[in-house]
């Protein structure tokens, strides 16, 4: 191979290894050596099965030599979002209470990731139980910013975000509540794609119709978002939802944008506060659309429901999923866990009643939406890479956030939507900071989201601008 096996992208090294040009072990070997080369600095890669994956890529081997046919990501190394549950790896969840778990079980996405070859190799970095968009925890530490190592990766896929930055791996597994898989993407010039409900089926689950949460996919390029859906996407039985994709993830990516209609909102039509920075960058990058042949108008659906519809939600599957928990450990969990449990705790019926109709009102606006419009972008992040010492940033433009969730504001009002959408690298700050662009779509229209997104990262390119690690 002409160039180093770390900066091949998923398609690039799968492609490798079934023509037999690379083998599945001398991927993990370069995987490996990465890890050494770059993890010290950024703290992604917390857990590691050496002698595990060192079996798996020999098995791969062999499967490779036998003739047989070969699954779609085929000898890809990959670690694992440390929230998603890997049978016989350590799984700590980012809390001292879970520090030596260890599963029996995998969890849909991963057991589908390992049915389509990939060579498990470890676990990532992540926030306590998920909560919050920045990676720090009391049992691994912080997770940093491989393009500034004294700013936040983001999370909760931020240690995923870290590992695909630093050309660890090519492709990562994550999760987004509340702009899990697009802040940290934002923050590391990744791609961050959250399906629609029902995609990638999120099991087990103590709440078999819990709807906010998704199970999605990070990589440096769009193809190998397409490549790694076709591998986990899929309905299950177990799941009360159905499978709404238009199209399939492996019809080719290439699409003509002459025509396509793009709303922009800077604000999101709320007045939001968002770094005057993170707008400078994005709104040059428009012309790219128009350029493609894209019309672009600023317009935003009415989003004035969205942050009840989505406090609510959160607030009760907080309770559910983690209240007995908290209960029992108290003090042990973090304090912005606890006081979101609270909030779940205080719900009334008539809470949840508003919060319905709430999201009725949302649902008919976001479809009126889309009868002018084709696809909503907006700024994935509001603010820049922050401070990596801080817990969360606390202001931006001179406003002051109230709670640990405002300055997600931009991701979690798409979340409240229930729409798929994709934080793609956008360019970056003066100061050399990663920028991310949010494209939405409507319920089911993944595969052409990717096919948008896919247009302007041709067009961009600036996911191949490397950290210097």
């Amino acid at each position: 191979m002409s160039a180093a096996l770390h900066e091949l992208s998923a398609v690039e090294l799968t492609g490798a290894i079934r023509r037999r040009e690379v083998s599945a072990r001398e991927a993990l070997d370069a995987h490996v050596a990465r890890i050494d080369a770059v993890n010290g600095p950024i703290n992604a890669v917390i857990t590691e099965d050496r002698e595990g994956a060192a079996a798996l890529a020999a098995a791969a081997d062999r499967l490779t030599t036998s003739g047989a046919d070969l699954p779609p990501l085929h000898g890809l190394p990959m670690t694992h979002k440390d929230t998603h549950n890997t049978r016989g790896l350590r799984t700590t969840q980012g809390s001292a209470i879970f520090k030596d778990f260890v599963p029996t079980f995998d969890d849909l996405i991963i057991g589908r990731l390992k049915k389509a070859g990939v060579v498990t190799t470890g676990k990532t970095n992540v926030p306590e139980f998920a909560a919050g968009s920045h990676t720090f925890n009391e049992v691994f530490g912080t997770t940093l910013n491989p393009y500034d190592t004294s700013r936040s990766a983001g999370g909760s896929s931020g240690g995923v975000a870290a590992s695909i930055a630093a050309r660890i791996q090519p492709l990562g597994d994550g999760s987004d509540m509340g702009g899990s898989l697009r802040i940290p993407a934002s923050f590391c010039n990744v791609v961050g794609y959250r399906p629609s409900i029902g995609v990638v089926p999120s099991l087990p689950t103590r709440n078999a119709w819990a709807w906010l949460s998704r199970h999605g996919l990070m990589a440096r390029d769009v193809e190998d978002i397409a490549l790694g859906m076709t591998a986990i996407a899929g309905p299950d039985p177990a799941s009360p939802f159905g499978y709404p994709i238009t199209g399939s993830f492996a019809d080719p990516l290439q699409r003509d944008l002459t025509g396509l209609r793009i709303g922009w909102s800077p604000d999101f039509g709320l007045g939001m506060p968002v770094d005057r920075e993170v707008l400078r960058v994005l709104e040059v990058q428009l012309q790219v659309f128009t350029d493609l042949g894209a019309t672009v108008e600023e317009a935003a659906p009415d989003l004035r429901d969205a942050d009840q519809v989505f406090g609510t939600t959160r607030a009760f599957d907080f309770v559910l999923g983690l209240g007995e928990l908290a209960a029992k450990h108290g003090d042990a969990i973090k304090p912005e866990i606890r006081w979101n449990i609270e909030q779940g705790r205080k719900l009334t019926a008539q809470d949840l009643v508003d919060a319905a109709l709430a999201r009725t009102r949302l649902d008919t606006s976001v479809r009126r939406y889309f009868g002018r419009y084709d696809v909503f972008a907006s700024p994935a992040a509001q603010v820049l890479p922050f401070d990596a010492a801080s817990r969360y940033p606390t202001s931006v433009n001179g406003v002051d956030f109230a709670t640990y969730l405002d300055w997600m504001r931009s991701a979690c009002l798409v979340s409240a939507t229930g729409l798929p959408a994709v934080s793609v690298p956008a360019g970056f700050s003066e100061g050399g900071l990663p920028v991310g662009l949010q494209l939405a779509m409507p319920h089911g229209s993944d595969v052409g989201l990717l096919q948008v997104a896919y247009a302007f990262e041709q067009a961009t390119g600036w996911a191949k601008r490397a950290p210097a690690l």
